[in-house]
């Protein structure tokens, strides 16, 4: 995964001092709320419906397992011992007092970690395939390309105040698993005939309360212009979308309302200004950055002879994914055992996670889509050792795409946009089918529950979708 320079550390330390400044002044009556408002904000920390909410930034879902135990000591000493994953892949914490924000603040900063543009009208988190660099139907490696977009995107000092929020989502596999289509950019990487390495892009997609899938931009475009094209996409976006109406502010109102060849017509315009310039990726920015995301040492696998325990088998069927390196394979950790609100995690299954990922798995884990934990490289003579200390962590639950692996936002519990709770309605269906025989007899069926239109639970692109 990328490592972090002198650069990247001594930049996210002076963001830290920079709000502990902020936050300090705000106490001491010298800056307002409102003025502190959007300080807060692009600094991931909210004012929610009983206590402030922090989000983490996770780009395209990696966390080292180092980072993993400060989540784990933050959510023991200044949370009430749990945590939150969201479906963007990030990590939310629900019950930290403002006035020990900058606390928290260095504590991430120490790990290479932040909350910067996890809120705010700006470019957010970057999310990508919770199986990137290891799915057997994979045709690139989206994550280099994600991290030189985050690189790039991060305080870019044109899109700090956008007229509504941005999400870009990256795909380099056959199957979409980041769900690009609900994104205001989703880029999907191909190869064309010639072996040539590129990006479909598509445009204007958001659920809310106006549900749009995404249109096609672009068929290819080379990976060397991408940083150019999102650029000029975005810069069209500033220029022209609303700003007099919140809910008619996201990019996908503007390309509804232009038609998707007069908007364009205008990206292509601007794009032409730009081409060639400096945010043209070279082949050497490139390998810099992939260099970070070498393969590990895998090691070489035999047949391997697994037990048969019925238990352990529906959790081989359930929970593990093929993997592009024989005799391996990628493991999820489901965070939706039945009366548990989906995503949460306490600090003890964190601590667990983390040992699990430094003994099975290089070190490194991933936050999916699904509000899941991903093992993306364990070795198939270790998966029944993974699953015995996942179980003893309750984190085995073999229901991953079965109905009570739910996707399901906070809700009213916590969120103070939202008009119903989401949580109790999802752990009533988690007991209801509290039977895995009948699961598994039902089959593949996805439950997505949001307390509001705003659809943090995604209760559009569900089998069966719940509004509150």
């Amino acid at each position: 995964m990328y490592r972090y320079t002198e650069f990247d550390r001594l930049f996210v330390h002076q963001r830290a001092a920079q709000f502990r400044d902020q936050l300090e002044r705000n106490i001491a009556g010298k800056l307002s709320d409102d003025e502190f408002r959007p300080l807060r904000l692009q600094n991931g920390w909210y004012i929610q419906r009983h206590a402030p909410m922090t989000r983490i930034a996770v780009p395209y879902g990696a966390l080292a397992a180092r980072q993993l135990r400060r989540l784990a000591r933050i959510a023991r000493e200044f949370d009430r011992g749990y945590a939150h994953f969201t479906t963007r892949q990030n990590c939310q914490f629900n019950w930290i007092p403002l006035v020990r924000g900058a606390d928290v603040m260095d504590l991430l900063a120490d790990v290479d970690m932040h909350g910067i543009q996890t809120s705010g009208n700006c470019i957010r988190n970057i999310t990508s395939d919770g199986l990137a660099g290891v799915a057997s139907d994979e045709i690139v490696d989206p994550r280099p390309y994600c991290e030189v977009m985050r690189q790039w995107s991060t305080l870019h000092p044109e899109f700090a105040f956008l007229p509504r929020k941005f999400k870009i989502a990256v795909s380099g596999a056959r199957e979409d698993r980041a769900a690009i289509a609900w994104h205001d950019i989703g880029l999907q990487i191909v190869k064309n005939e010639r072996g040539e390495i590129g990006f479909t892009v598509l445009v204007g997609g958001g659920m809310g309360r106006t549900p749009v899938v995404a249109t096609q931009i672009r068929d290819f475009l080379p990976w060397q212009e991408i940083l150019l094209y999102i650029e000029a996409i975005v810069r069209v976006y500033n220029r022209y979308g609303r700003r007099d109406n919140a809910y008619k502010a996201r990019i996908k109102i503007l390309v509804q309302a232009l038609g998707i060849e007069a908007f364009r017509e205008q990206v292509e315009a601007e794009w032409a200004h730009g081409k060639g310039g400096p945010m043209t990726i070279t082949q050497a920015e490139y390998d810099r950055v992939a260099a970070h995301f070498t393969a590990p040492a895998y090691a070489v696998v035999g047949e391997v002879e697994l037990p048969q325990d019925k238990a352990f088998q529906r959790w081989l069927e359930r929970n593990t994914h093929a993997h592009k390196v024989p005799g391996h394979a990628a493991v999820t950790l489901s965070l939706k055992k039945h009366g548990v609100a989906p995503g949460d995690i306490t600090s003890e299954q964190m601590l667990a996670v983390a040992d699990l990922a430094e003994q099975y798995s290089f070190g490194e884990l991933r936050i999916s889509h699904e509000q899941n934990i991903i093992l993306a490289d364990v070795k198939a003579s270790d998966l029944h050792a993974v699953w015995q200390k996942a179980k003893i962590a309750g984190l085995a639950t073999p229901n991953i795409g079965l109905l009570t692996s739910i996707i399901c936002c906070p809700g009213g519990d916590f969120c103070d946009l939202a008009n119903a709770k989401s949580i109790p309605i999802a752990t009533a269906i988690q007991q209801r089918f509290d039977n895995l025989d009948y699961l598994f007899d039902i089959g593949e069926i996805d439950l997505n529950i949001s307390g509001c239109m705003n659809a943090c639970g995604h209760h559009h692109v569900g089998h069966i979708g719940v509004l509150g």
